[in-house]
């Protein structure tokens, strides 16, 4: 699969065996969690279902997100990690399993779905032409398809630009990121209503998308420097890489840390400003017994202790500290989605069980067996693309 012409040192290796043994036993340890949680608790099970549903699809979509922005800025120092990412986005073919458990059980978790609801609400009833189950389903499986889709389309190119070296391939790519970034947009955005602010009809917010959004590219930037530090220092990928390409993924995480952060501080401040009963009780929820807490927390782990450790130029260029400021930013996004799901359901107060951690352990083993099984017929480099060259000479 190697082009000889345009290597660049590069020669193709295994992934590291625990990739896919580590990944197998979490996902097998998952499962088995997963079907005791059902039978333990199901409403509670099904709930941690969503959370892990908009976890998976953060993490997909932010990585085919990021593929676009690569193609449409003409970044150079992404570009022999990029094939890293396109494994990560395969999982976009594997999240509708997370959506099962969510559909089978949607009932029980959005008051939306019961029409006896909605004939004595009248605020659902004018909501009603968006929220129906037809709508829902339909929009779901819309969205998937035009994920496929695009996913498809901009692995196919540049896999065939491994073999031909062929720089139009690259022009069509950026073309296709053109179309994707509105569709992108409009897509996750709704997601983020349908399943999670739906979980709340009747609580509405205008930040609240853009506040997802920030959150899956965190995700998706996350599991992107974990896998690529760790393989990279494995000695797999592309030889020459520099302290000055971590340093990209450093101030990434950084910058996003910060948009985040100043995101859901802006979503709460226009809230409590407005102080309007049909915006304030969402965060009344969270900022009252046991879970107030929680939402002190939700500023410590996912904005100061990143926040701090990211800080320095040094930490930025030191691939280990990347690596794991990436870890614990990933963990503060799922704490960030349970915190925004689990108060639906624990409405008395925080209450937190083995059964929480059975999907996110599924999850993470996921990942990893289906990035293990991806690689087995993929260079991890794109060899053929015509800005490696320019990459592998990058300084900032």
């Amino acid at each position: 699969m190697t082009n000889n012409n345009l290597n660049f040192g590069y020669e193709k290796k295994p992934v590291p065996g625990y990739f896919l043994k580590m990944g197998a036993i979490l996902a097998g340890i998952g499962i088995i969690l997963i079907i005791l949680s059902l039978f333990v608790d199901p409403v509670r099970s099904s709930f941690n279902s969503l959370i892990m549903f908009a976890f998976m699809i953060s993490i997909a979509l932010g990585s085919i997100f990021l593929i676009a922005l690569e193609y449409i800025a003409g970044a150079v120092w992404s570009v022999p990690f990029r094939r890293v990412l396109e494994g990560i986005g395969l999982i976009i073919f594997v999240v509708p399993i997370f959506a099962i458990p969510v559909l089978l059980n949607i009932h029980t978790l959005f008051s939306w779905t019961h029409p006896e609801v909605i004939a004595t609400d009248s605020i659902l009833k004018n909501k009603a032409p968006y929220l129906n189950t037809t709508f829902f389903y339909v929009r779901l499986v819309a969205f998937f398809a035009l994920w496929f889709l695009f996913y498809y389309l901009f692995t196919s190119n540049s896999k065939k630009q491994d073999a031909t070296g062929n720089q139009a391939l690259t022009k069509r790519n950026i073309k296709l990121a053109a179309a994707f970034l509105p569709v992108f947009a409009i897509t996750i955005s709704l997601t983020a209503i349908d399943w999670l602010m739906a979980l709340s009809p009747h609580w509405f917010s205008t930040i609240f998308a853009v506040y997802y959004f920030a959150g899956s590219v965190l995700a998706a930037l996350s599991i992107w420097a974990i896998i690529s530090i760790t393989l990279n220092e494995n000695g797999i990928l592309v030889k020459g890489l520099k302290s000055d390409h971590y340093y990209s993924f450093g101030a990434l995480l950084f910058a996003f840390i910060n948009f985040w952060a100043y995101i859901a501080f802006s979503q709460f401040m226009l809230i409590w400003y407005a102080n309007l009963p049909e915006e304030t009780f969402w965060y009344i929820a969270r900022g009252t017994g046991s879970w107030m807490y929680f939402s002190i927390g939700m500023i410590v782990v996912h904005f100061i202790v990143p926040y701090i450790f990211l800080l320095p130029q040094p930490a930025k260029m030191d691939p280990k500290r990347v690596k794991w400021a990436a870890i614990w930013i990933l963990f503060a996004h799922f704490y960030d989605l349970y915190w925004i799901v689990m108060p639906t359901l624990d409405k008395n107060g925080l209450s937190v069980s083995w059964m929480d951690f059975a999907y996110l352990i599924f999850g993470i083993g996921l990942i990893f067996v289906v990035f293990s099984l991806w690689s087995k017929n993929r260079n991890l480099v794109p060899i053929g693309d015509p800005k490696m060259k320019q990459s592998m000479e990058f300084e900032l």
